[in-house]
Parts: structure tokens; C-alpha cells; sequence
């Protein structure tokens, strides 16, 4: 599995944090986008760091929901434990993979320009990474699932026009086909790594 691919993906995503309370999405990613960076610029150990990040991705990013979404239509054919194995794998395999990449980094500046509500349930929150001497500014769009106001979570960003959901489909998708689509192959590959 090509994790070095995922950094990207995992450290956009490990900014949609914030406590769960009804805001309007352009508002909550503003406010998950400060929470994150705070954690990062806390003067605690990357130990300290790996573990507020992970509690903070499972109060607001939809992990579950990201998860199956990758699995694409592979999901179908699972049984019932098969679903719930995958869903723990997958949350373990994801946990790990952002916390200790995004631990790293230090107070990314993100500027929410603008929203476009889709529908009930999605609205596009428009965003800018703020350019430094290190790296050139770079549009992000980040797709709020608000079925339930309340609890606005994090489906998918979009960067400079690629969906990272997508990007991460792709690669379980690739993973299946090269395997016969036997899914205990991407089951090993998400425990390996997260047991490592």
C-alpha cells in the first residue's frame, strides 16, 4: 500500500476538528481548523499531540463513513461482521496514519472564504491554505454531511480540484484488483500497518 500517498490526504483531514455543536459549516470548519492548530502549536510531546488529535477526529470526521465510501462497491458484498470488522480496521488504520504524519506540522493558516449548500445534507465550504516562504497557498474544499445540524462531520476535501475520498477509493480499489478482490488482502494490508 502506497501510504505516502495518504499524507496529504490525512493531514487535511485531521484539521476538521472541533467540539460537536450546531454551527453553520462555514463557521465549523473555521472553528475545527483553530482547534486543530492549537493542539499542534502546544508546547507537549508528539506523543501528547497524537493522542488529543485522535479523540478530537473521533468526536467530528466521519470515519465510518469515509471508510465505506473507500471501500466502494466492495461494501456490498460484505456480511455483517465483515462490515463491522472493516469499520475497526479501517478507524485504527486511520487514526494512526494522520496522528503520527500530522503531529509534525505546526499551525497550518486556513481562511474560510465562502459556503455553497448542495442540499440538505452537504455544504461545500470554500478555503484557502494560506501561502508561506515553505509552500504556495492552495485551495481546499471541504464537503460538510449536515443531516444532522448538530452534528456537522467531514466527508471529503477537495484540493486544488482532487477529491481526497476519491484519491483514497482509488487506492483500495487497486488493492482489491490486484488481490481477485478478496477483501481479507486489505483487511491484512490496514492491520499491518496499523500494528507497526
Amino acid at each position: 500500500m502506497k501510504i505516502k500517498k495518504f499524507l496529504l490526504v490525512l493531514f487535511f483531514y485531521t484539521l476538521a476538528f472541533t467540539n460537536s455543536y450546531s454551527l453553520e459549516p462555514d463557521v465549523f470548519v473555521q472553528s475545527t481548523v483553530n482547534r486543530a492548530s492549537n493542539v499542534l502549536s502546544k508546547d507537549i510531546s508528539k506523543d501528547e499531540k497524537i493522542n488529543e488529535l485522535k479523540v478530537i477526529a473521533k468526536e467530528t470526521v466521519d470515519i465510518r463513513g469515509v471508510g465505506f465510501y473507500s471501500l466502494g462497491s466492495a461494501r456490498k458484498n460484505l456480511d455483517q461482521n465483515q462490515k463491522i470488522k472493516y469499520s475497526k480496521l479501517f478507524e485504527s488504520y486511520f487514526l494512526k496514519s494522520f496522528s503520527s504524519r500530522l503531529a509534525e506540522y505546526t499551525n497550518p493558516e486556513i481562511e474560510v472564504q465562502g459556503k455553497e449548500v448542495l442540499n440538505k445534507n452537504y455544504t461545500i465550504v470554500n478555503s484557502l491554505l494560506v501561502g508561506t516562504s515553505d509552500r504556495p497557498e492552495v485551495k481546499i474544499d471541504w464537503r460538510i454531511y449536515t443531516k444532522n445540524p448538530d452534528n456537522p462531520l467531514i466527508r471529503d476535501l477537495i484540493i486544488e480540484g482532487l477529491s481526497l475520498a476519491r484519491t483514497q477509493k482509488e487506492e483500495f480499489s487497486s488493492i482489491l484488483n490486484s488481490n481477485d478482490g478478496d477483501i481479507n488482502i486489505l483487511f491484512k494490508t490496514l492491520e499491518e500497518f496499523s500494528n507497526n
